[in-house]
């Protein structure tokens, strides 16, 4: 995943075909050792394809797993992209903080105590 996301960090930067020294410049400044077949394997993959492109697929393919990982990210970006829907995320979070609270009621004291 490291190799992929300092490719997507290259290709973003302007560079439309990252190469391995690229890939390897960006993860050695962070103090990440490259391994080189990997990166290799990476930057074979998605040399002269859109990066743009290769994350909409991916977004499609991940839509038809059947998986929690999956609905969440759906579910995050309708969230995201209508705005209006984050309002009550954030109110049932609230919710969720008083109940823990309310069951601190007690204060550790149980009813035969």
């Amino acid at each position: 995943m490291r190799y992929v996301a300092a490719y997507l960090l290259s290709a973003l930067g302007g560079n439309a075909n990252p190469g391995a020294s690229d890939l390897k410049k960006i993860l050695e400044s962070v103090g990440i050792e490259a391994d080189d077949t990997r990166m290799a394997k990476v930057v074979s993959e998605l040399t002269g394809k859109n990066v743009e492109e290769v994350i909409t697929t991916g977004y499609g393919k991940l839509a038809s797993v059947p998986s929690g990982g999956a609905v969440a990210v759906a579910s995050s970006a309708v969230a995201a992209s209508s705005g209006g829907a984050a309002a009550p995320a954030a109110e049932e979070k609230k919710e969720e903080k008083e109940e823990s609270e309310a069951s601190d009621d007690d204060m550790g004291f149980g009813l035969f105590d």
